[in-house]
């Protein structure tokens, strides 16, 4: 039967499937090109597509990371549309500048060049994106990106399989993302973007946003076991349930321990329990449903954040720690439901439905015997919450005669239901000596926003706008009067992005837009539900260009400007005012594949970062880096025999407003080398291999050891990891 159609155009349009020659699965994202002109389309989530040729005969061009590009010529008297793509190697040369969602399909390339065994590695894969652990392992880590100390999540929105990772109003710092419970080995992409561009993406998303997709289906089982340096122990397992690719229905399951003793003083004692199950089918070439679960413990000791003269006057070692007692606990369970319909040819339905249960309890000493000279300064964070909310997303696609016009609308709605919030001095976990906040309350998150890419000629021009309203109750529960307390506020959040295709070789990019982050509830109340919704503008003016077909190529220059806001301290149960600033920086990004045996990527990244309003001088941003990079060499080699050497950069940067004492920064490097044999893997991971000498996390802070008569201001540090190695065994079946 002929499948075409005429709508809004004199051309037909035509309909097809792609499948996976060995499996028979649908193909998603999938690039279609035309080998005459610059248009370009991409698959469904079902593996179905439409095109609309402007002239006759043409050929239509597949292509997808992982697979051998397939060319179909098309003429007027073609029937229904049937491709198949046989899987290869993934290789550099398969991407192209106008591809559906470039970033994403990178960084496809870069999983499969460098492993990942960590959340930490996981995060490393955002160019630019830098981390630091300064508690045992088992906290959130620190990020900086942008020319932004994020802290741990203040001003970026990060999210896995649509399920928000943020805490906002948590316990110790807002927009808490704490991303342990992801399994590396069930990630098959990483969907990011810097800036507040997205329509889709809401509070946090200041700096950029990053979600991680997991895995549909597994090719094979997996049983891995890894052990190291420090009583480092990791096992991993991943197991079909499920994998039927006639009836598309498929599921699995995945487990992970993580233990480690560190390499402090006082044995971390770190150790992590991860379960995941995730099932998904296509009920018939519509209707599409994923249900998956996943179960996350963790607990640790830390040996905090140490001052520099307790080590000076040999009062403790490099490794050692102030109080012996700090740590940790926590716990999360995720249920999320996905469904999607494609109405028509032109026409889609998605709906995610989620659900969390969290706990958190943290330990820290930052002050020691500052506030209180006999029992020391320890304080508890305690986070107790249900997380639950959905999103909605309509899709609608035009076409004409010279362009294509793609709507999308959407609106969710995110609930935060706080059962308990406390920040408690105590000493030596034990014993409690006062209760310095204890709150419950509700933070509600409803939004909608509405997007259009039109595609005309060689140009895609891209306005958009979001609305969120915010609504906060809260009960002190250490207040009668008033115990209850509520405030609501909204944020309207304009988008503009235009992209025009010089050729099939490169493409320039101007994106504009405005974002913003929610302030913690307990902020929202000491203002009266003023300034709590501060907000971001900025833009991008950028390249993404392939000169060579195995080179990308792509620099960016930035700015951002946030304005002025009341922030809560949370290791001291105050609000402080936050001033205006302003961000101004470049980005470049580069991916080498000289042979099929050689890839090479590098990023580069510098920041002006600065208060506005303040004196020169005194106008530094504190612990925000100027000038960081990363990137490696990866070489396959014949025989199974594979080799990554990685390096981190950051350079120095300031501690305080005026620059006087500074974080040093650091260089180190890490050398994986792998040897597969049939089913059969081996690794051997060498972490720092120069066993360099450096600070993983820094702080400025007034402290007061025992026996001082006066407190000191100086920088306190983290020591980052030295030397260790670390190998592995695991089997596919």
């Amino acid at each position: 039967m002929l499948c075409f159609s005429y709508v809004y155009a004199q051309q037909p349009i035509f309909q097809g499937l792609v499948r996976d020659k060995d499996s028979g699965q649908q193909l998603e994202e999938v690039n279609i090109r035309y080998q005459r002109g610059l248009k370009h389309s991409h698959t469904a989530s079902n593996g179905t597509f439409s095109v609309q040729p402007s002239t006759f005969p043409d050929t239509l061009i597949f292509s997808r990371v992982g697979y051998l590009d397939q060319h179909y010529i098309l003429n007027r008297q073609q029937s229904s549309i049937a491709v198949v793509m046989q899987k290869n190697e993934v290789e550099l040369n398969q991407i192209q500048v106008d591809a559906f969602n470039v970033n994403k399909t990178l960084s496809k390339v870069d999983l499969n060049r460098i492993p990942v065994n960590s959340a930490q590695d996981l995060l490393r894969k955002v160019p630019g994106l830098f981390i630091a652990q300064h508690a045992g392992g088992g906290k959130a880590e620190q990020i900086f990106l942008r020319g932004f100390d994020n802290d741990h999540g203040t001003d970026i929105a990060v999210s896995a399989d649509g399920i928000p990772v943020n805490m906002v109003s948590h316990a110790h710092g807002q927009g808490y993302a704490d991303l342990h419970f992801i399994i590396p080995e069930t990630v098959k992409d990483i969907d990011f973007g810097k800036g507040a561009y997205y329509a889709d993406k809401g509070d946090l998303n200041t700096s950029g946003y990053v979600n991680f997709n997991t895995l549909d289906h597994l090719d094979n089982n997996l049983f891995k076991v890894e052990g190291g340096s420090f009583d480092s122990w990791r096992t991993v397992a991943m197991i079909n349930l499920l994998n039927n690719h006639q009836q598309n229905k498929y599921a699995y399951a995945a487990g992970e321990f993580n233990y480690s003793n560190g390499p402090f003083d006082v044995k971390q004692n770190f150790s992590r329990v991860n379960l995941f199950a995730k099932y998904n089918q296509w009920i018939d070439q519509k209707h599409y449903i994923n249900l998956q679960g996943s179960i996350f413990s963790s607990g640790w000791n830390a040996s905090g954040q140490i001052p520099e003269r307790a080590v000076s006057q040999g009062l403790i070692s490099r490794w050692g720690s102030i109080d012996s007692t700090e740590g940790g606990n926590t716990s999360r369970m995720n249920l999320a439901l996905q469904y999607r319909a494609l109405i028509n040819d032109d026409e889609s339905w998605e709906s995610n439905i989620y659900f969390s249960r969290y706990k958190f309890q943290l330990f820290s000493d930052f002050t020691f015997f500052l506030k209180d000279p006999m029992y020391g300064d320890e304080i508890e964070q305690v986070d107790n919450r249900y997380l639950y909310g959905m999103e909605n997303k309509y899709n609608r696609q035009y076409h004409f005669d010279n362009s294509q016009l793609s709507w999308t609308s959407g609106f969710g709605l995110r609930v935060d239901d706080i059962k308990d919030l406390q920040l408690n001095h105590v000493y030596q976990r034990d014993s409690l000596l006062n209760r310095l906040s204890h709150i419950t309350g509700v933070e509600m998150n409803l939004h909608a926003y509405t997007n259009l890419d039109w595609r005309i000629g060689k140009w895609l021009i891209n306005p958009a706008v979001r609305v969120d309203h915010l609504i906060f109750n809260m009960h002190d529960k250490l207040q009668s009067d008033p115990a209850g307390q509520d405030a609501s506020a909204t944020r309207i959040s304009p988008k503009l992005n235009f992209g025009y295709t010089i050729n099939s070789k490169a493409q320039v990019y101007l994106k504009t837009g405005m974002g913003f982050h929610s302030n913690d509830i307990r902020v929202v109340m000491a203002q009266k539900g003023n300034e709590i919704m501060p907000f971001s503008y900025g833009g991008d003016l950028g390249m993404i260009w392939k000169p060579t077909d195995n080179l990308f190529i792509q620099p960016a220059l930035w700015g951002l400007y946030l304005q002025q806001e009341f922030v809560y301290v949370g290791d001291e149960a105050v609000v402080e005012p936050s001033g205006k600033t302003r961000r101004l920086g470049a980005d470049l990004s580069l991916r080498y594949q000289a042979t099929p045996w050689l890839y090479v990527d590098g990023d580069i990244n510098y920041a002006y970062a600065r208060a506005v309003g303040e004196p020169k001088g005194e106008d530094y941003i504190p612990l925000v880096p100027s000038l960081t990079s990363t990137g490696g060499v990866a070489v396959q080699l014949p025989w199974g025999i594979s080799a990554n050497l990685r390096y981190r950069y950051m350079n120095t940067k300031p501690a305080t407003e005026d620059n006087t004492v500074q974080a040093k920064g650091y260089f180190v490097n890490d050398l994986l080398l792998n040897y597969a044999a049939g089913k059969w893997n081996f690794l051997i991971q060498a972490q720092k291999l120069f066993n360099t000498k450096w600070n993983e996390a820094q702080f400025e802070t007034e402290t007061r050891l025992r026996n001082e008569q006066e407190p000191v201001s100086e920088l306190h540090f983290t020591p980052g990891t030295p030397f260790m190695i670390k190998a592995g065994l695991s089997y596919k079946f």
